[in-house]
């Protein structure tokens, strides 16, 4: 089924210049509000729910969400539009970024320092934004795949993605995706979250079996999963900038 993307200005926010993104996800069992680095703010619905009903949760929470956002904007840090540098937290790797005005895209990875070259500032985060993906790729992936086979769970296949809402997830037939911008974090912090995305191959949800299975693999997984929960902070602003 698609998602559908609208805005909640319908239901009548007491701030008229946020209105809201609500995005109907048939794997939603309910109603779910999430605020992203930057304040901004998207109510998750099950197929089936009706607007009232979502507008009824949305001023029921209302003050949390408040909060939330507020919290979440002060993450936001004024940043060049193209770093000059780009850190990884999981390899303690660090990359100059050398970026020259040219007709012509490229990018070029010479001794830890990547050459690029766009029109704009705008394509140029857009190839930077294509090579964290291929990083990402070579740093995540083979560590997810030694980790299940480890813990002998099968994975059929590892998909990395750029996402705002989620760090991964996992699909009945056995897909893992990943979020590039993990990262960023910890080697401890992604592990868990390896553990996390490897445990709904067996159960897809999150009942007391799933975290009791959970729990088993990684026993400090609570202090990690409050890390995992604080890690957009870690995320630079143009991973996410168009």
């Amino acid at each position: 089924m698609k998602t559908h993307v609208t805005q909640l200005s319908l239901f009548e926010t007491r701030d008229s210049s946020g209105d809201f993104a609500v995005r109907v996800s048939s794997r939603a069992r309910r109603l779910t509000a999430r605020v992203h680095v930057g304040g901004r703010v998207e109510i998750v619905v099950p197929v089936g729910v009706g607007a009232r009903t979502v507008r009824d949760f949305v001023h029921r929470f209302m003050p949390w969400i408040d909060r939330k956002v507020a919290s979440m904007r002060s993450f936001v840090v004024a940043a060049e539009p193209v770093p000059k540098s780009i850190e990884f937290g999981i390899s303690a790797e660090r990359f100059a970024v050398d970026w020259s005005v040219a007709a012509r895209r490229s990018l070029r990875d010479s001794d830890g320092t990547l050459r690029v070259q766009a029109p704009d500032e705008r394509q140029a985060r857009w190839l930077l934004q294509g090579w964290l993906k291929r990083a990402a790729a070579e740093r995540l992936t083979p560590s997810l795949l030694r980790l299940a086979q480890e813990l002998d769970i099968p994975v059929s296949r590892v998909a990395i993605r750029c996402q705002r809402t989620r760090w991964g997830s996992c699909s009945t037939r056995g897909t893992v995706s990943l979020n590039c911008s993990l990262v960023f974090l910890r080697a401890a912090v992604v592990r868990y979250l390896f553990v996390h995305e490897l445990a709904h191959t067996r159960h897809m949800n999150h009942s007391p079996d799933f975290w009791r299975l959970v729990e088993r693999l990684e026993p400090g997984y609570k202090s990690l999963d409050a890390e995992l929960l604080a890690g957009w902070r870690t995320v630079p602003e143009w991973v996410f900038r168009n």
